[in-house]
């Protein structure tokens, strides 16, 4: 079985080829620059694969409504070029096979549920933190949709005491994205979050607003494993603090044996490491084919 996947990021698009058990065998990634230029990359990859189903995880907000008249675009993104690009229809009209469409942090909530850290689990949140913020949620053996789709990293955190940011988010400021995604990083200290020592100050901030965002997750949508991914989260002392902030902001209120027993097999790093992103674009390929057939 062939399956074509693509992981469109904000500054990345991963295109691949995988399996029905979640192997990616073939893969080619380039920048997220203007939607036409892309599309032309993404069109010749996929071109000769011969593939029985494709799945796009991407950036967002996406329309997600299959009654809509604009379903298959991307809509409110400030990315230049993006926003109201037909995604799904341009490579409609170049192959004819059944797609998945979904944001590329629910596929990647959905990867690490079918093939990864969440496996066996019937929920499980999944935050990417990178160029942007995005969470995904999956529950009761499902991908969350509503009227949109989750957009949990526009949330409004109340501000650490130390913290006298405006915020880097040009629709909301000082939301999670604006104060805590690696571009809030690196205008705030004005060096790059690989460049700051694991003892910065900018650490204890990060994982004082995704501390937050965590615990409105329990207490929300109480998922049976919070997974923490993106290149912010390479950060390896990043992981530590938010267990610890989220054990603090909760003071014993949840009172769960998964969280008396610590969190370190509760808040964790992706099962599939970078690669949730794109088994997720693969798995949502492979429900489209078992819909087409069915």
């Amino acid at each position: 079985m062939r399956i074509g996947a693509i992981e469109a990021g904000g500054t990345k698009i991963v295109c691949g080829i995988g399996n029905e058990h979640g192997i990616i065998e073939d893969r080619i990634s380039f920048p997220t620059e203007e939607p036409g230029h892309v599309m032309e990359q993404v069109i010749a990859y996929f071109r000769d694969k011969s593939v029985e189903a494709i799945g796009i995880g991407t950036f967002g907000p996406i329309d997600l409504d299959p009654g809509s008249g604009t379903y298959g675009s991307i809509t409110t993104t400030p990315k230049p070029g993006w926003s109201g690009f037909p995604f799904l229809d341009t490579l409609k009209k170049e192959f004819n096979v059944p797609f998945g469409w979904d944001t590329d942090v629910n596929a990647a909530a959905f990867g690490e549920a079918k093939w990864g850290a969440a496996r066996g689990l019937d929920s499980c949140v999944y935050f990417t933190v990178g160029t942007g913020i995005g969470v995904g949620v999956y529950a009761e053996g499902r991908l969350v949709h509503g009227m949109t789709h989750p957009e949990g990293g526009h949330l409004l955190p109340r501000r650490h005491p130390d913290d006298h940011f405006d915020g880097n988010c040009p629709y909301h400021g000082d939301c999670l994205e604006g104060l805590a995604a690696g571009p809030a990083i690196e205008r705030r200290w004005g060096k790059k979050g690989v460049e700051l020592g694991n003892d910065h100050p900018a650490w204890a901030i990060e994982a004082y607003y995704l501390g937050q965002a965590v615990m409105s997750t329990i207490l929300m949508l109480s998922p049976k494993r919070i997974i923490m991914g993106g290149g912010v989260m390479h950060q390896e002392q990043l992981l530590p603090l938010i267990r610890s902030e989220v054990g603090r902001m909760l003071n014993g209120y949840v009172d769960s044996a998964v969280l008396r027993n610590g969190m370190d097999d509760y808040i964790i790093a992706p099962g599939l490491g970078d690669n949730a992103g794109i088994c997720g674009a693969l798995a949502l390929g492979l429900v489209a084919l078992k819909r087409s057939t069915s």
